[in-house]
């Protein structure tokens, strides 16, 4: 049996539903209900990551994640889907593994990434929507 990862996030404290998920208070768990007034309302793009619970590589990328959401919060949203809990979300999107990072902009969907990623290798492909 492979014992479950735990990352520490620094100063950032993890509170709530957030906590389950490893995410900061700067990372938002999106719903159902959620989803699409986010993306649409968004005035700067949005990086959805669905994830679950039992994948080792949603827990690697966490904290790279949340570093980049607390770092470009004024260029970028970041969000997250549980995919176990919201399979009709993964669904529309064509989620077939996690994580499965979708970025919005203007409502519209722009990028696709599978897979866990360094944070410079998400920050290269990121560049055409951190700097515009």
């Amino acid at each position: 049996m492979v014992p479950a990862l735990r990352f520490v996030h620094g100063a950032n404290t993890l509170h709530g539903a957030n906590k389950e998920a490893g995410m900061s208070s700067t990372v938002l768990e999106l719903t159902d209900a959620t989803f699409d007034e986010e993306i649409a309302a968004s005035p700067i793009p949005v990086l959805v990551e669905f994830w679950a619970q039992w994948c080792p590589p949603c827990r690697l990328i966490a904290p790279i994640l949340d570093s980049i959401a607390a770092e470009y919060a004024d260029r970028l949203r970041v969000c997250k889907v549980n995919s176990d809990d919201r399979p009709e979300l993964a669904l529309r999107y064509d989620v077939m593994s996690v994580p499965t990072i979708l970025v919005f902009h203007h409502g519209e969907l722009r990028r696709r990434m599978v897979g866990a990623r360094s944070r410079s290798r998400l920050l290269d492909e990121l560049a055409g929507v951190l700097n515009p």
